[in-house]
């Protein structure tokens, strides 16, 4: 296939990782950015907050590595935190507050607190220094021809007169493109495009939960040497402080502070925000121990200061028309926060794509030049983008549900015995009888690149036969006298007793399925 001329609309890490998996293929690409440089400290994010820190996982992780530049990868990793799992904060009926660490994996693996922004300038230091690249900043997509592929951008904040038309209004510039990626977040302005060239279904839900975001600051009270002096409390934990309805956690940064999140219906919200002063007397009740990482005028300060936004999620699909565009990251499927995958989903986007992308280049290549294709070429490279769409949309839509559920799990259930003795069991199931493939749910999203779909699947699966087995284990010592009673009695009939045997035996081989 000839090289391209790549558009992509969004310079994010997902926009940005999108950008270099197409020029290290040799492809020209053009990254478009609503906003002025993102590396730029006075750029305003869009959400006006410096954003929840990234929770990196296996996924994000992979896609990295398969990006061709391992410098990205190396620069990555080495400014992030390795959290092993979650800290419970709670208070005991005594009054005395507790820790209850909580591991991810009983197998040892971590996930990696990340700064976004520095993942971020990171990919897009890559992508200054090569050629084939080009950045476009304050430039506002307001058009686009998926059939004609032609695109209109208007161009915004630029102190350069050339920027405005002679009516004084901003400058429109037309541009052509051999293919389109938009990861242009959650309100997307490629995918409100693109449900004009294409029968989209599309699902838009806001949850009825607000977020803010607060600070606990570096240690500052105690000077030494060592790194891991400089936390009030464990970096090596995500923490969370459970309050049934909402919740407040506590992500660490390498800086040694930690960025905090407050998720909570609005109506909590709104009572608070009538008098502020509440807001302490508030926390030390639902979140124990947060006044004392935090001072109680800079708890109020923050809430009074930091916008209260809206969680949303999107599903929809196709994610493609034609040859021409692919949608990726949360314009395609914005979620939740909940299970720290929003971010890792979108990087495999890429990986997932340009997977495809490859496949049919070479089963382009290939093609028997004594013989004409079958088929018009450019029906063949539409031919990624579709099957993109199909098997990335019910992935998608599966870690948006689980991302909503996580929720219920990180407020409510992390305190259920219920919730424990269920993960306690997985993962004894996983360290001593490797054979029968057991994972928990969470290790399968978080540290393998299994299809989010079929994770789902196998989760409800295991989850049917572990309630059998503990039936079967509830009810044993009944069974067991009843046929030991019977066999006393009627030992003609042994048939009972291997009968009962295998029926168990049964239940522990049907994890395998």
């Amino acid at each position: 296939m000839a090289k391209q001329k790549f558009i992509v609309v969004g310079a994010g890490p997902v926009g940005s990782l999108a950008a270099l998996y197409a020029a290290n293929r040799g492809h020209k690409v053009k990254i478009y950015e609503l906003r002025s440089d993102l590396r730029d400290p006075s750029t305003t994010p869009l959400n006006f907050t410096k954003s929840i820190n990234l929770a990196l996982s296996e996924r994000g992780i992979n896609a990295m590595r398969h990006a061709g530049s391992k410098a990205l990868l190396d620069h990555v990793m080495m400014s992030t935190i390795p959290m092993s799992g979650r800290m419970i904060h709670g208070q005991r009926p005594s009054g005395e507050l507790y820790e209850e660490p909580q591991l991810y994996d009983v197998h040892g693996r971590d996930i990696y607190a990340a700064d976004r922004a520095e993942l971020n300038k990171a990919l897009l230091d890559i992508l200054e220094k090569m050629p084939n690249v080009k950045f476009y900043f304050n430039h506002k997509l307001t058009g686009a021809d998926f059939k004609r592929k032609v695109a209109w951008f208007e161009v915004q904040n630029s102190e350069k007169s050339s920027s405005k038309s002679s009516a004084g209004r901003a400058k429109e510039v037309e541009v052509s493109f051999d293919f389109m990626l938009g990861a242009d977040g959650a309100h997307s302005s490629v995918r409100y495009h693109l449900m004009k060239y294409t029968q989209m279904d599309y699902q838009q839900e806001y949850i009825d939960t607000l977020w803010c975001e607060f600070q606990i600051s570096p240690n500052r009270r105690r000077k030494s040497e060592h790194p891991m002096e400089r936390f009030l409390i464990s970096p090596y934990h995500l923490h969370i402080w459970p309050g049934k309805q909402f919740m407040f956690i506590a992500i660490p940064s390498e800086d040694g502070s930690f960025t905090c999140t407050l998720f909570m219906p609005s109506a909590n919200y709104a009572y608070l925000e009538a008098d502020t002063s509440k807001l302490p007397a508030f926390f030390d009740h639902h979140f124990p121990g947060v006044t004392s990482l935090i001072p109680p005028k800079e708890l109020i300060a923050s809430f009074e200061t930091n916008p209260h936004l809206p969680l949303i999620s999107i599903k929809c699909k196709p994610y493609h028309h034609s040859d021409s565009v692919v949608i990726l990251g949360d314009a395609a499927h914005a979620m939740v926060p909940f299970y720290g995958q929003g971010m890792n989903a979108g990087l495999e986007d890429v990986r997932t794509l340009f997977a495809l992308l490859d496949k049919h280049e070479a089963t382009e290549e290939s093609n028997d030049p004594t013989n004409p294709a079958p088929a018009d070429p450019s029906v063949q490279r539409s031919a990624a983008p579709a099957e993109y769409s199909a098997v990335r949309a019910p992935d998608a839509h599966a870690i948006n549900d689980l991302a909503l559920q996580n929720y219920v799990e990180m407020r409510d259930s992390v305190l259920s015995p219920t919730y424990r003795l269920r993960k306690a069991l997985e993962e004894w199931l996983s360290v001593h009888v490797p054979s029968l493939g057991w994972h928990t749910k969470y290790s399968r999203v978080s540290f393998s690149n299994e299809r989010y779909s079929e994770v789902v699947a196998r989760s409800e699966h295991q989850g049917k036969v572990l309630t059998r087995v503990l039936k079967a284990m509830f009810w044993s010592p009944l069974v067991f006298a009843v046929v030991g009673y019977r066999y006393w009695k009627y030992p003609g009939q042994p048939s009972l007793l291997r009968n009962l045997f295998g029926y168990v035996g049964g239940l522990a081989r049907s994890a395998r399925g």
